[in-house]
């Protein structure tokens, strides 16, 4: 049967939840065609005459973009079964039915769509890959065999986000999953409501054997998309000796809980010497208090052991915010600030990250928290959160203010450095302090290798960022004057 596979955005990779399923899909006979919308167009003809149109929604601003298209896949060809799949499929699942969806597949979902592609086209399923009880449902954590991923119907890496080094220089990147899920359950996590402390790997060959391609087709970076690198520690290190084995001159790069990175500390100098750049760690908060509202499982004390860990080992952290929730005080985010300057990390932060605003989607953990429930209001389908308010009105106004800087740097394309100076000056006019003079040198801390479209979760996207991400970007992300120079490694 015609297949029609789209993603609306997955932070600038080549999205894993349409290369995944189309190998599982296309190794069965069906005719599939990818969409990545944030770098293609829409294939007028393919969906006109695909039966089943699935969307992968793995983060809330990919949802958020998908409603807003699925209508118009719906008027373009009313007869096509609408398939949502991916982490924020099942949290959104009554929405999209309204809209129009009919199946919903989250966690595992390959095996999924394989019954659900067999049930449509009246055939049967080829072979075992679909565990007894994972078919079309919709939260399956059942073990799966992975596929080698398909990637001959994406566009080219070169169209996708790329890795910036100091200097200036840059890398072609590809990426790749080796797990899913997570074994913590912090509170804000959106991957709890789906896996609820599960997490799967994705089988060493099979890892393997996608890097290898994508190596084939250019890449000198590999960025893995894994939610914690180091949730199964012995399959993490396995890896890490054959990526570098047989990779010696790649790179790579992965993300890891401030737990696991105080835990397995044995590793972290490993992790360097095979070639990872830098680890990004969703620290989300210097404010014990807050930390513990989010249950994330370290403290204050633990982030700066890590940081002067990589400092020390000459490894680049890369942290992440969620600097506005319910707690945040105007005092609380000046020390957030300090403590970046303080401790080298201004260059380490990309200016989105001063601005996120605690997002609380359905079936949050958050909900849990009583405080929570009192000030949250009703459930807006529309934007797909629990909107709330904080309770002095000048820590929302300086979010908004954060943002507003923050979408202008990179607009203009201000250093890290220059945006920072103007974010402390706004966060000390709010408090009504005096804002001393940060004394930042770019040069006082090393330039850190960065990716051009940075992660982050957990944050609700403004209406400007859905349109800018909405938008199709085919162009080439890397300049066409520096591709001659990054055809090796560098």
């Amino acid at each position: 049967m015609n297949i029609v596979l789209i993603s609306t955005y997955e932070l600038g990779r080549q999205p894993f939840g349409l290369v995944s399923p189309a190998a599982w899909l296309g190794k069965r006979g069906h005719r599939v065609v990818c969409m990545d919308l944030t770098r293609q167009q829409l294939d007028e003809q393919a969906i006109q005459q695909a039966q089943l149109i699935a969307i992968y929604l793995p983060m809330h601003t990919a949802t958020r973009l998908a409603a807003q298209l699925i209508p118009s896949l719906r008027e373009r060809n009313p007869q096509a079964h609408l398939c949502c799949h991916g982490l924020y499929a099942p949290m959104n699942a009554e929405y999209l039915r309204r809209l129009g969806v009919t199946t919903i597949l989250g966690g595992e979902f390959e095996a999924g769509l394989v019954a659900l592609a067999a049930r449509l086209s009246g055939t049967q399923v080829v072979g075992d890959a679909v565990p007894v009880g994972a078919a079309e449902k919709l939260i399956s954590l059942e073990r799966l065999a992975f596929e080698v991923p398909d990637r001959s119907g994406m566009p080219p890496i070169e169209k996708y986000a790329h890795l910036v080094m100091p200097g200036g220089r840059y890398r072609l990147v590809g990426s790749t999953e080796a797990s899913r899920g997570c074994k913590h359950r912090c509170r804000h996590c959106p991957i709890v409501p789906v896996y609820n402390g599960v997490f799967r790997i994705v089988g060493r060959d099979v890892v393997m054997a996608d890097i290898r391609q994508q190596v084939a087709a250019g890449a000198q970076h590999i960025s893995f998309g894994d939610p914690d690198f180091f949730n199964g520690i012995g399959h993490a290190t396995a890896l890490m000796e054959a990526f570098h084995s047989e990779f010696p001159d790649v790179t790579y790069d992965v993300t890891i809980k401030i737990e696991h990175l105080r835990k397995h500390k044995e590793y972290v100098p490993r992790l360097r010497d095979t070639g990872c750049l830098f680890v990004i760690s969703a620290v989300e908060s210097v404010d014990d208090q807050v930390l513990e509202h989010l249950d994330k499982g370290h403290t204050r004390g633990d982030f700066l052991t890590v940081a002067r860990d990589f400092r020390s080992l000459g490894m680049t952290l890369h942290p992440t915010f969620v600097p506005f929730s319910p707690w945040t005080t105007l005092q609380g985010y000046i020390d957030l600030l300090s403590v970046l300057r303080n401790e080298q990390l201004i260059e380490n932060v990309t200016s989105v990250q001063l601005g996120i605003r605690l997002l609380i989607p359905a079936g949050s953990r958050l909900l849990e928290l009583e405080e929570i429930r009192k000030i949250v209001q009703p459930f807006d389908a529309q934007s797909l959160v629990f909107p709330w308010r904080h309770s002095d009105e000048r820590i929302d106004h300086l979010s908004a203010t954060i943002q507003k800087i923050a979408a202008g740097a990179d607009q203009q394309k201000q250093s890290r450095f220059t945006t920072f100076e103007r974010i402390w000056e706004a966060a000390h006019t709010a408090a009504g302090w005096y804002a001393p003079y940060p004394s930042l040198e770019p040069t006082a801390a090393p330039a850190v290798p960065f990716l051009s479209e940075p992660w982050y979760c957990c944050a609700e996207p403004t209406q400007d960022q859905l349109v800018s991400i909405g938008s199709t970007r085919q162009e080439t992300r890397v300049p066409a004057e520096r591709l001659a120079g990054i055809q090796g490694f560098v």
